[in-house]
């Protein structure tokens, strides 16, 4: 190995640290961000995921008492269940 390339090689070494210090780390933050906030869409999205489903498994638990519910005249305990449902 030439003798001259040592201290080119040991000046090239900070000066690339440097230079990765000052393009990479931002590079880094900037994806770190990102994902930050992909990761709150989808925690988002899951919540009204969530809801829809407990007003679906709402719905079906009222039909399914309409449905099981053989001695009640059935358009009058529609028209009550109707009355009970929660406003959202």
């Amino acid at each position: 190995m030439n003798p001259v390339l040592i201290p080119i090689f040991a000046l090239l070494i900070p000066i690339v640290a440097i230079i990765a210090n000052v393009v990479i780390k931002p590079m880094i933050r900037l994806r770190e961000r990102k994902m930050e906030l992909e990761a709150t869409m989808v925690a988002e999205k899951a919540a009204q995921y969530a809801a829809r489903t407990e007003r679906l498994e709402q719905r079906v638990r009222v039909l399914e008492r309409i449905v099981t519910d053989r001695g009640t005249d059935l358009a009058g305990e529609i028209e009550r269940l109707r009355d009970e449902r929660p406003l959202n």
